[in-house]
């Protein structure tokens, strides 16, 4: 079964990050610039991995997003419309969302991560990632495989961020203090940032290619899911053939539901910790 990529060492990685500029993020994690954007240095490792060797096929599905955006609703939306062939069938109920959608940079091709890609599905398969599109591979982009890209509200995003950024602190440590994270995230410096042209890179091929990128507002999703729902399942084509299959996926999806369901009561994805180890460094 194709993997979806080709072989590659870490010791190909160009840089040394030593020669990358460096800040300190929230006090204790060293962030590195390569090509205009901050990234752990790992993470930048398993950027220009798939960036190498990642190879698309026509009906793949990749969401991609800023960190923070609100693309969980998505990563369950995505696979209960790509599989709802057999109306019996619901991906919800077995596995996390995350595991739906495995990340390209954290899972993938993450050197600190055992997962096996060729135990997906042949086809569709879909994918996560928070790569700007300029970094993604020439295979993404060349091929007939559909993006999905949501992003939202900065002041929300970096609300949510400074959130879960503290969640990920060491227990009885001070909440990192918002003026200094608010600074931070205006500078751009922030896990995949700057934020804006994350935001750009997508929203301008998304105008040049509209059948290649579907762009969504999470705003837009929450005041009118059904509009909003029944445009996603158009682009990845599998249309609705009435708004009694958009309600029965947004049942399916709801929040509300996600959370009473077994494999989410914990409230902890499959790869939150290895993300957290890489966000906070203070896990």
């Amino acid at each position: 079964m194709a993997t979806g990529r080709k072989s590659f060492t870490y010791d190909e990685f160009p840089e040394d990050p030593d020669d990358l500029p460096k800040e300190k993020y929230w006090g204790t994690i060293d962030l590195y610039r390569w090509e205009g954007f901050w990234c752990r240095f790992y993470w930048h490792q398993a950027i220009i991995a798939a960036k190498s060797c990642f190879l698309a096929q026509d009906d793949d599905v990749i969401l991609a997003s800023p960190s923070k955006a609100g693309s969980t609703w998505l990563k369950a939306l995505i696979p209960s419309i790509m599989m709802s062939n057999n109306n019996t069938d619901d991906p919800l109920l077995e596995n996390h969302p995350n595991d739906l959608m495995p990340s390209l940079e954290f899972e993938v091709f993450n050197i600190n991560s055992n997962y096996n890609a060729s135990n997906m599905a042949s086809s569709p398969r879909l994918f996560r990632t928070h790569i700007p599109y300029f970094a993604l591979s020439d295979s993404i982009k060349k091929s007939g495989c559909k993006i999905v890209y949501i992003t939202r509200d900065p002041k929300d995003v970096f609300v949510s961020l400074w959130y879960f950024m503290n969640t990920k602190r060491k227990p009885d440590t001070d909440p990192y203090p918002s003026e200094e994270a608010f600074d931070s995230f205006c500078r751009g410096v922030h896990a995949y940032g700057p934020f804006h042209d994350h935001v750009l890179g997508y929203w301008n091929e998304s105008l040049e290619r509209p059948e290649k990128i579907l762009f969504l507002r999470y705003e837009e999703m929450k005041k009118d899911p059904r509009k909003e729902v029944t445009k996603l399942a158009s682009f990845l084509g599998r249309p609705f053939a009435n708004v009694d299959e958009v309600d029965e996926v947004l049942g399916r999806c709801s929040l509300e539901r996600l959370k009473s369901l077994e494999m989410n009561k914990d409230g902890i994805d499959p790869w939150s910790e290895l993300q957290g180890v890489l966000i906070s460094g203070v896990v």
